[in-house]
């Protein structure tokens, strides 16, 4: 099966092409530059940069599988989307673009959640959907926009165990990086910063929320933020003070470290407690080198990450989301359907 993908639900537009579990293509335009001066995703810009960017990013696309344009009646077998959850604006160009796609192609549409994207894109290895997921596992999905802990029970049955009732992992780390005047995005420059860290640094607190699955970083942030304050005066942002670099480095590192320990802490104890053997991490916050370290040293687990180039939004996961729908048999034609985009499942 050829399948043709759509992914625009943040700041990345991305256009990718996967045929008999192989991908062809996978064209990535990220938006980093353009939020960066603002440290975060400006809505509006991100819609309209996907809007500009995405008739080259699928060009690219097809040049690169070799499929010819425009597009004729059965050159696929079906085209996916990103139907959320996202900004508005930019699910929107990624919809319309796959309509046109499949109209053209006379091909069915499917509309996947951006989620589920992230849980299978760790089947992908070396381009190759190589590595099928074995069920029933534990997955921790921890990004920019979105925390959350589901029972992964089959391809398409899952169940959400718990999420963030406040900021994300990934955007504590934007936050904590804009605080300490570090770049954009957060998650990349704390880390380069924390394996500077040499010393004993400031002690953070573990938000575990006892008796919930839920997460809440706002919390961490605040005692960032608070020892700043405490360290720099309490005008330190507006006056542009900020700490010397090896104490930054410190702070860095603490607050990784509090980030890592509750979100291992909780997936471990959920999938414990379900009696689950396997667990998946995904979602651009699963690059995370020292995540991924305190995964690896879990005892009775078998953990699974996708490679850090499909750790970030890309069209290859919603193809093979796409993918598993047809060879199970089941999808929805997303344009008779508008399903809840909350749902995860098929």
């Amino acid at each position: 099966m050829k399948i043709l993908a759509f992914e625009t639900t943040c700041d990345e537009t991305s256009a990718a092409v996967l045929a008999g579990g192989v991908l062809r293509s996978n064209a990535v335009f990220s938006q980093i530059s353009l939020h960066r001066k603002y440290s975060g995703v400006v809505p509006e810009l991100a819609s309209r940069a996907h809007l500009e960017k995405i008739p080259f990013v699928l060009r690219g696309a097809l040049g690169r599988a070799g499929v010819k344009t425009p597009l004729k009646r059965g050159c696929f077998d079906a085209v996916a989307f990103s139907r959320g959850p996202g900004l508005p604006g930019a699910l929107m160009v990624g919809r319309v673009a796959a309509e046109a796609a499949a109209e053209l192609s006379g091909a069915p549409l499917i509309g996947v959640n951006h989620l589920e994207g992230h849980l299978l894109a760790c089947e992908f290895e070396k381009g190759k959907a190589a590595r099928p997921l074995q069920f029933p596992l534990a997955a921790l999905l921890v990004s920019g926009g979105h925390t959350e802990l589901w029972h992964a029970r089959g391809y398409g049955d899952y169940k959400v165990l718990g999420r963030t009732r406040d900021d994300a992992a990934g955007e504590a780390f934007d936050k904590v990086a804009k605080l300490l005047g570090l770049d954009y995005p957060g998650g990349p420059a704390v880390e380069k910063d924390a394996a500077r860290a040499r010393g004993k640094g400031p002690a953070f607190p573990r938000p575990h929320m006892p008796g919930t699955r839920d997460f809440s970083f706002s919390g961490l942030k605040t005692a960032v933020s608070y020892y700043l304050a405490k360290r720099l005066g309490q005008d330190f942002y507006k006056k542009g003070l900020r700490l010397p670099p090896v104490e930054r480095a410190q702070v860095c590192r603490e607050f990784q470290a509090a980030v890592v320990e509750t979100l291992v802490r909780k997936t471990a104890e959920t999938a414990r407690s379900l009696g689950l053997k396997r667990i998946a991490v995904g979602g651009g916050v699963s690059a995370n080198g020292a995540l991924r370290a305190a995964f690896a040293g879990l005892e009775g687990f078998e953990v699974r990450f996708s490679e850090k180039a499909y750790c970030s939004d890309n069209a290859a996961m919603v193809a093979l989301c796409a993918l598993r729908r047809l060879q199970a048999g089941k999808f929805r034609n997303s344009l008779r359907v508008s399903p809840e985009l909350a749902d995860p499942g098929w």
